[in-house]
């Protein structure tokens, strides 16, 4: 007897349906075809020994099963379910009328328990797509994949409650979401807040401007001024994530396995830490499976690297193109994978070796040679994509010690969501650029041209500051950014004074300094 089931493969963002044909004959052979991994393979050994446990017992028989269509790659444990649930349907056991409504996804555990999956946000808008009745997934991806509407999803604990579901004996209530509700309830909830920021007024406004505008941004200060703990707070202050966002977000988390069994949607703005040890592909995205890395994690958030220089070089190089792209290519033998990941760059990192350069606090014990191989394990090329360059200073005592709180996040935020809407309008004709650091040259000329005041205070500090061609263009998109926040039209001499103030590393003399 033949029997269909539906089930999806996801290569990067996308799925694709995938039929499973499961003919059963006399005899007592067993073939697989259909392009399928270690895994798929497997799945055979789990699901005859699964079966038994929950009192189906299968009889002797050859079988033939076809993962359609056979050029696809068919990859991971979530085909257990449709394909148990195929054998099934061609022994009898359950009537092959339903089994066209449903798409169904889960790895199946000896005890006939559904285990999690991946990437049941990807399929779930492929089976509303595909016009299916529901989704059949595992109990810990349910909500999930309910964020879909239209679409009947059913959130199992085990193959018998699939198997009654289909044989019309139990009738499980599928899961709905208020998506927008559960959304908006949880996007302005933050753990950390500006507020328990002391002091360090100067680095506050760095960071938001620099969420003003989405621009990338860099701490450099002695260990203990607190970069890491102002960086973990910028996801407070900036503009919410639109549905559209959220989505695409979300669906980038489903892919990597990344999503807790209470999750939905993505409501704020992600924030990635990696530790320094990683290797190129955690932080780019790869591997046999072509999985997210790091910097799709990110995607729509912050990417912080804390410590920059303790990153090895190569991985910090391989940065350069998707900072530029906001999209990341990972290349295969028989197929390719676009991961979106436009992200704020956000780093951190020690003025030398010791820590301590310029600290009139403490001492600096190391040599100019030192500090020079130091600093140039960051690449011109990485340095031209950083906007903003912010030194910090340690904290006194009497800043430590004050009592009143800093501003708090809240008020910041309504600053850089006003600077945005502006923005927004602004870049409404232009598909894909929607802040100022996105801004090409062209765009640059059109909308932050200084005036011949501002453009001699632009021409002094450049000369006087030794700065750098490269930071001619950086300079504008910042202080049209300031201007934004300010609510001027023109970009004026103030705004370019502060937008220079940002340009530290590109200073001629910086690496002299204290020596």
């Amino acid at each position: 007897m033949l029997a269909k089931t539906y089930c999806a493969a996801v290569v990067g963002l996308e799925a694709t349906t995938i039929t499973i044909e499961v003919n059963m004959t006399r005899g007592v052979m067993y073939n697989l075809s259909g392009m399928a991994d270690t895994a798929v393979r497997e799945s055979y050994s789990r699901i005859t020994a699964a079966l038994p446990n929950v009192g189906y017992k299968l009889p002797l028989s050859s079988l033939t099963i076809n993962l359609s269509p056979a050029d696809i790659r068919k990859e991971g444990s979530s085909y257990d379910l449709p394909i148990a649930v195929g054998m099934l349907a061609a022994h009898g056991k359950i009537p092959v009328d339903n089994l066209d409504k449903y798409m169904l996804v889960g790895e199946l555990g000896l005890d006939g328990k559904l285990k999690p999956i991946r990437a049941a946000l990807p399929i779930a808008i492929l089976a509303r797509k595909e016009h299916f009745k529901g989704l059949i997934v595992p109990a810990d991806n349910v909500r999930e994949a309910a964020v879909v509407n239209n679409l009947e999803v059913y959130g199992l604990d085990d193959i018998e409650q699939v198997i009654g579901l289909l044989n019309g004996t139990q009738h499980p209530q599928p899961l709905v979401i208020d998506t927008r509700k559960e959304f908006y309830a949880r996007q302005y909830n933050f753990e950390l807040d500006y507020a328990d920021v002391r002091g360090q007024e100067n680095v506050k406004r760095a960071l938001e401007v620099a969420a003003a505008g989405g621009h990338n941004l860099i701490m450099i200060g002695p260990p203990g001024s607190g970069k890491s703990m102002m960086a973990k707070r910028l996801p407070s202050i900036l503009p919410p994530l639109s549905l559209a966002e959220s989505l695409e977000t979300t669906q980038v988390h489903s892919v990597a396995g990344k999503l807790g069994r209470d999750t939905s949607l993505i409501s704020q703005r992600p924030f990635r830490s990696p530790h320094h040890t990683i290797s190129q592909v955690g932080l780019c995205g790869g591997t046999s499976n072509a999985q997210p890395g790091e910097v799709s994690l990110a995607h729509n958030g912050v990417l912080f690297l804390d410590e920059l220089t303790e990153f090895s070089k190569q991985t910090l190089e391989v940065l350069r193109q998707p900072l530029e792209d906001r999209k990341i290519t990972i290349a295969r033998a028989k197929y390719t994978v676009e991961f979106p990941c436009s992200f704020m760059f956000v780093a951190s990192m020690n003025p030398c070796p010791c820590g301590y350069y310029g600290d009139p606090t403490h001492t600096c014990v190391c040599t100019p040679g030192q500090i020079q191989r130091y600093m140039s394990k960051i690449s011109g090329p990485l340095l031209d994509r950083i906007d903003i360059q912010c030194e910090i200073a340690a904290l006194s005592f009497d800043d430590i010690s004050k009592a009143s709180p800093g501003e708090p996040s809240a008020a910041i935020r309504e600053r850089v969501i006003k600077a945005r809407a502006i923005q927004e309008k602004r870049f409404s004709d232009y598909k894909d650029i929607h802040c100022n650091a996105q801004m090409t040259e062209r765009m640059i000329h059109q909308y932050a041209e200084p005036d011949a005041q501002s453009l001699q205070l632009l021409r002094m500090g450049m000369e006087r500051l030794k700065l750098s061609a490269r930071a001619y263009n950086r300079i504008l998109k910042v202080a049209r950014t300031i201007a934004d926040l300010d609510g001027s039209e023109k970009v004026e001499s103030r705004h370019i004074a502060e937008a220079i103030g940002y340009r530290n590393l590109d200073r001629g003399d910086w690496a002299e300094r204290g020596i």
